[in-house]
Parts: structure tokens; C-alpha cells; sequence
């Protein structure tokens, strides 16, 4: 009897003292995740500070033509996986969309991001030419980028701003009332101007034109519209485009795309 007593006694006390090493695991890791969790939220906040470039509008650009572009279906979703709100990209989210049955191919983040570098570092931006940029995501969330906005340049950074965004609806400059994205109301054809010239590009488009000679025959008191896919795979939405046209026989990643347009518009408003 007394042996038993004793072996269930320390059956218990071992019981417990697991039952404790496993609560002192999961506080651990729990701290762990929240140390995580701030750092993120610093790095975040660093993005945001420094999301404010300088406004270059040279004073002899504001009379002239320019160009607006759009960025169509960016995959830029947001979810709960495990305690935070993130972004979802295929890479570090791949087993999360195949437990919830989705495609991990279509959550392509990074072809937004690498898009928005390409519109915003072109001389192109610099020299004052760009009137808007808009982005119209997978879900139909649209919003606006200021062209003067310093995008961050590390994929992370990005997904960080892009979830604040989505979720704060608006970010604003640091010590500034100024709104630098914003979501706003669609259809996005209300924020464009009358004389405008809307062109959907797509590899899928029957009509490949010239790109160079397609620009130089526009008339230079049109303000130049040019929807791009911002997605792995699909077509953009043409309802409201003027023109649906191929700049080229190879499918081109948009980021490409938008390289050749800036490239040749730049060559026809002779920007260095």
C-alpha cells in the first residue's frame, strides 16, 4: 500500500512538473513571438517614415502631357495566420493556402512591389511626368500612390506598409496632414481626367503594335492611361479601356512592361 501511495505521489509530481515545463515552453515561445512581433512592427513604422520622398514637379511640367498608370489585380491579401494579420505571398505561405485550398501560385505580392520600383524610380517619375498612380487589388480594394512616395525597396518592408495600408486605409506622412496612399472609391475611370487615353496591355491582345511608333502617334494634349496586370496569371478587366494592345511576342513580366513604356515615353518627351 505505502509503495503504491508512493508511485502514485510521484506519478503526480511528475505529471506536474511536465505540465510546467510545458507551460514554461509555451511562454517562451510566446515571448518569443511577440519580440517578433515588435520588431516587425518597428521596421514597419521605419518604412513609413521614410515613405515620403521629395515632390520634384519642375513648374514648365505641369502644362504638359503625362502619363497615369494602373496596376490591375494585385494580389495583395490580407489574413490571420496564427496571431498576426500578414499579407499573403507564396513563399512563406504556401502550406497555410493549401490547408484553406488555394492556388499558393496566385499570391504573388512581389509583382506589385517590383512594378510600383519600376514606375517610381524612372526618370520618367523624376522629370515630373507622372500625373497618378493607382492600384486595384484582387479583391476590388483600389488606392492611390503619391508619385513622390519612396517605396521600400526589401519585399518585407513592403508587405509591412501594404497591410498598415489596408487595414488604416490611409498611411500619411510623417509631421504632414498629406496622405500619401490612400484607399480610395471605385470606379478608378472617376479619378481620371477627361483627356485621357485609356490602353490595356496584355500578351493575350491580337493587336502587337510598334511601341514606339503606338506613343509617338498619341496626341500630346492626352494624358496617357496605361492598365497593367500586377498578377501570376489572368487578364486585366478592358470594360473601360480604349484601346487592348501587345507591346511584345514574349509574355512579359509587368515590371518589363512598365521598363518599356517609361523607356519609350522618356525617348519621345526626351528625358534623360
Amino acid at each position: 500500500m505505502g509503495a503504491t501511495l508512493f508511485f502514485l505521489i510521484g506519478l503526480k509530481a511528475l505529471v506536474l512538473l511536465l505540465r510546467f515545463e510545458k507551460n514554461k515552453k509555451k511562454k517562451k515561445k510566446w515571448k518569443k513571438e511577440e519580440q517578433i512581433q515588435e520588431h516587425q512592427q518597428e521596421e514597419v513604422e521605419e518604412a513609413v517614415n521614410q515613405l515620403a520622398g521629395i515632390p520634384i514637379i519642375p513648374n514648365d511640367q505641369k502644362s504638359k502631357s503625362g502619363v497615369i498608370f494602373i496596376l490591375e489585380r494585385a494580389s495583395l491579401e490580407v489574413a490571420k495566420v496564427g496571431k498576426t494579420y500578414q499579407i499573403l505571398n507564396s513563399d512563406d505561405h504556401a502550406n497555410f493556402l493549401r490547408k484553406h485550398n488555394k492556388n499558393p501560385g496566385d499570391y504573388r505580392p512581389d509583382i506589385a512591389h517590383q512594378a510600383l520600383l519600376a514606375i517610381l524610380d524612372s526618370p520618367l517619375n523624376k522629370a515630373g511626368r507622372l500625373r497618378a498612380l493607382y492600384v486595384k487589388t484582387e479583391k476590388g480594394v483600389l488606392f492611390e500612390v503619391k508619385p513622390h512616395v519612396r517605396m521600400p525597396r526589401t519585399f518585407k518592408r513592403f508587405c509591412g506598409v501594404m497591410l498598415q495600408l489596408l487595414q488604416k486605409l490611409s498611411i500619411s506622412a510623417t509631421s504632414k496632414r498629406e496622405k500619401l496612399l490612400r484607399v480610395i472609391k471605385n470606379p478608378v475611370t472617376q479619378h481620371l481626367p477627361v483627356n485621357s487615353r485609356k490602353i490595356g496591355l496584355s500578351y493575350s491582345s491580337e493587336k502587337l503594335v510598334q511601341l514606339q511608333d503606338y506613343v509617338a502617334a498619341a496626341s500630346n494634349d492626352v494624358n496617357l492611361v496605361f492598365v497593367v496586370g500586377a498578377m501570376a496569371h489572368g487578364k486585366i478587366d478592358k470594360e473601360y479601356t480604349d484601346d487592348f494592345i501587345s507591346v511584345s511576342g514574349y509574355p512579359l513580366s509587368a515590371a518589363c512592361c512598365i521598363a518599356r513604356i517609361c523607356n519609350t515615353l522618356e525617348l519621345k518627351w526626351r528625358i534623360q
